[in-house]
């Protein structure tokens, strides 16, 4: 039994902003309330100063397990998740092999019985990620496959990707969207705009991922499926998931906490290290996923933790993978870049890391009450520290060195703390 003490919480799921005790036994949520006696509790956290939250949710990060452990595996995965205050991660397909089988979906849920936290497993939406033939979606649901993703591939076959959401929607699971034309893009990982003339390339335009927003909020209409666009990065795509909405569409669209903090200037400085699909564009495309997330066109805030080792992220820029880390730094920079910059309050950031990631994979968490899973984050919203020591196997981020602000004190998942920072 472990007994929170004195803590805010900050709970969107009921509007909840003020000190409470939390109390915790066997897994769940026994009780919240002021004035909780300490008398057998096997442990008691001071939270005074600190926030308590909904353990938060990433709703897409890269484990690179099986295939990649070389960059990242479950374990080492899971434990940066911890360490950055998640409790519930969706691990994507592109795995070696793609996670398109029960087979593959089964190795991966067995080995994640043996972390602290809760992995979600993503199904491909297509077999072997090469975009021609749909998986058996219905099969995979039932063993467990709760959406379905060809993330870091765009599926060009515009029928197919119709099939796939009228599916979906008859299995009520989300679909998400890599949405990326390969076809308008000269050299990916860079914005092409300025930065990219200057090392030579021509880099990846806006319009590259507005044609497949477009797209895909078109048939999302039409369809009713629950679709998720992904890292969006263009100031275009983020006026058109807003128009879907408004038409009724069930469109979601997550923002990266690199996208809405940094622009394409940080190639500069930071080179292979600030490279990503899709890449940082410019200030306007940053204002805009701002404003998005501050008039809930953009309703979540994930990681696309994508880690890759230090050799392979040092060579050429152009022969150089995409994809940063960013498990370990997502809460602080929510806390820098939105809510002390006065665009989000606590209860708007803690909703999009938390509550709607769990109504996008219908999870039943996210929720600080009783008989709730006791899957809580406990932060001190005020405390700097500068980014390093990852518990993740890769460095890949140009946030290393950076001074930050907000640190996870415990991370409990299940009823159990998976982190404690000492």
């Amino acid at each position: 039994m472990i007994l929170i003490k004195n803590g805010r919480l900050v709970n969107p799921a009921t509007n909840t902003d003020e000190v409470m005790d939390v109390a915790i036994e066997n897994g769940k949520i026994l009780k919240v309330g002021k004035g909780i006696e300490e008398n057998g509790f096997e442990k008691v956290i001071d939270a005074t100063g600190k926030i308590v939250a909904p353990g938060l949710i990433d709703v897409h990060v890269h484990f690179r397990d099986p295939g990649f452990e070389h960059k990242e595996d479950l374990l080492t995965g899971s434990a940066s998740a911890a360490k950055g205050g998640f409790t519930t991660v969706v691990c994507m397909a592109n795995t070696k092999p793609v996670v398109d089988s029960v087979e593959v979906l089964n190795y991966v849920q067995n080995k994640a019985e043996l972390v602290p936290i809760n992995i979600v497993q993503a199904a491909a939406i297509t077999k072997g990620f090469l975009g021609k033939e749909l998986v058996d979606m219905k099969t995979l649901k039932e063993a467990g496959a709760l959406g379905f993703t060809d993330d870091g591939l765009p599926i060009n076959d515009t029928a197919l990707v119709m099939k796939a959401m009228e599916m979906a929607k008859e299995l009520d699971v989300p679909l998400s969207f890599h949405e990326e034309d390969p076809s308008l893009i000269g050299n990916p990982g860079v914005n092409a705009g300025e930065v990219a003339k200057e090392l030579g390339l021509v880099g990846a335009p806006n319009v590259a991922e507005d044609v497949m927003v477009a797209r895909d909020c078109m048939m999302a209409m039409k369809t009713g499926a629950k679709v998720d666009i992904q890292h969006i990065s263009s100031g275009n795509s983020v006026d058109m998931v807003r128009f879907a909405k408004q038409h009724g569409a069930r469109v979601y669209a997550e923002a990266s906490p690199h996208h809405f903090t940094l622009t394409e200037d940080a190639v500069r400085e930071h080179k292979t290290f600030a490279k990503m699909n899709p890449p940082l564009r410019t200030a306007w495309d940053r204002d805009k996923i701002i404003e998005g997330l501050k008039d809930n066109t953009i309703e979540i805030i994930a990681t696309d933790h994508a880690p890759h080792t230090t050799e392979e992220k040092t060579g050429e820029f152009q022969n150089c993978p995409s994809g940063i880390i960013g498990l370990e730094t997502s809460l602080a920079l929510g806390i820098m870049s939105l809510v002390n910059a006065g665009h989000l309050t606590y209860l708007q950031l803690m909703e999009k890391m938390s509550v709607k990631p769990a109504e996008l994979y219908n999870l039943d968490t996210a929720n600080i009450a009783e008989g709730k899973p006791a899957d809580i984050v406990i932060f001190d919203p005020n405390e700097k520290w500068i980014a390093g020591d990852y518990a993740s196997k890769a460095e890949n981020t140009p946030f290393t060195g950076v001074e930050m602000t907000g640190k996870v004190k415990y991370t409990i998942c299940n009823g159990r703390i998976a982190y404690e920072d000492k």
